[in-house]
């Protein structure tokens, strides 16, 4: 199974799908590590991604989660996934469950003030709420809950164990 830890920049989709797939014991991917350098560029200059940005990155997480599922085993994976076509594309990697890690927009704003990404700056925060079309079959968890309370959540609702 592939799970997609989804939400905008600041949601903690990195460290909660981190410790996820550490409890779960199979890999992590972080979807960030995939943007090809026009994208990495154009969001380090404060420009917000167009869809025809995102296509191409889309594609290259399907087929990194296509590669890790081949042998059967499951995978975690950290992508914004913000709107319902984005998450259509990463499902045709394989079975996906999502994860929406959901909070207020000044809460996030507080977070992004406190953090340096490599290229994401917090001006984009706003064009990411405005993009974002709520996910109709997900998971959906309170950012302000504790990563440990998240993954319990997570996993319950997978209907796994820990390993």
């Amino acid at each position: 199974m592939i799970v997609v830890v989804m939400g905008v920049s600041g949601s903690g989709k990195t460290t909660v799908g981190s410790a996820l797939a550490d409890v779960l014991a199979c890999p992590f991917l972080e979807g960030d590590d995939l943007h090809p350098p026009a994208n990495v560029a154009k969001m380090a200059q404060g420009t917000p991604l167009t869809d025809d940005d995102r296509w191409p990155w889309l594609d290259r997480i399907a087929e990194r989660l296509r590669e890790a599922t081949a042998a059967g085993g499951d995978v975690v994976v950290a992508c914004s996934a913000l709107k319902q076509s984005y998450r259509e594309r990463l499902g045709s990697a394989g079975p996906c469950r999502f994860v929406h890690l959901r909070g207020e927009q000044a809460t996030i704003a507080a977070r992004l003030s406190r953090r340096r990404h490599r290229y994401m700056p917090a001006s984009l925060l706003a064009s990411q709420f405005a993009t974002l079309e709520p996910p109709v079959d997900a998971i959906v968890l309170d950012i302000e809950d504790d990563v440990a309370t998240q993954v319990r959540t997570i996993v319950a609702a997978l209907g796994r164990r820990a390993a």
